[in-house]
């Protein structure tokens, strides 16, 4: 466990930033431990006994990237807010970067972890909108619905079938994961 403020999270920061950084300026492939080290004033055996190998470092930055900076927008309504935030989570993850951090996120974690820390972060940010929603008065569905009938098929596409992913394609699988539960249609 990481504590906050100590050499654990300094080092952590250091690491994720050289990584950034380097792959900004060098690309992925060029990335070496050595190099990431040297960037981040640590000793490459700090790397290794912390992360183990370079794949396992990458999805830890990316788990760490595609965390929320900060909570779904608020448009006063159940269908409104998922549909922001099932476009705005569809758009970052279907980007070029997106799509590289969750190859990363999924290839460095044999036992699952960082797949399901990421999982967490889309749960986390349905739950906020339907706690809203239900302080508003709105029927609404539960998290778990809204994972696999909104979260899931946008997953899936951006992985495998990228091509026609667009707002609307978000919107209609909004709109299905909330019909029968007092949403407009």
């Amino acid at each position: 466990m990481v504590r906050p403020g100590g050499r654990s999270a300094r080092v952590q920061e250091a690491v994720h930033t050289a990584v950034r950084e380097l792959q900004a300026e060098l690309g992925r492939p060029e990335l070496t431990i050595p190099m990431v080290a040297a960037r981040a004033g640590v000793t490459p055996s700090t790397i290794y006994r912390r992360w183990g190998d370079l794949q396992e470092l990458l999805s830890d930055v990316a788990v760490e990237h595609l965390r929320p900076e900060a909570p779904p927008e608020d448009h006063g309504d159940l269908l409104a807010d998922l549909r922001g935030w099932a476009e705005q989570f569809q758009e970052e993850m279907a980007s070029p970067t997106g799509r590289a951090y969750i190859r990363d996120a999924l290839l460095g974690d044999p036992d699952g972890d960082n797949a399901g820390q990421c999982s967490a972060y889309a749960a986390e940010q349905i739950a906020i909108v339907l706690a809203r929603a239900a302080e508003r008065g709105e029927e609404a569905p539960d998290v778990e619905t809204v994972l696999d009938r909104v979260v899931a098929p946008i997953m899936y596409r951006i992985l495998f079938r990228p091509a026609g992913l667009t707002g609307a394609y978000a919107h209609r699988l909004v709109r299905e994961a909330v019909q029968g539960f007092g949403a407009p249609r």
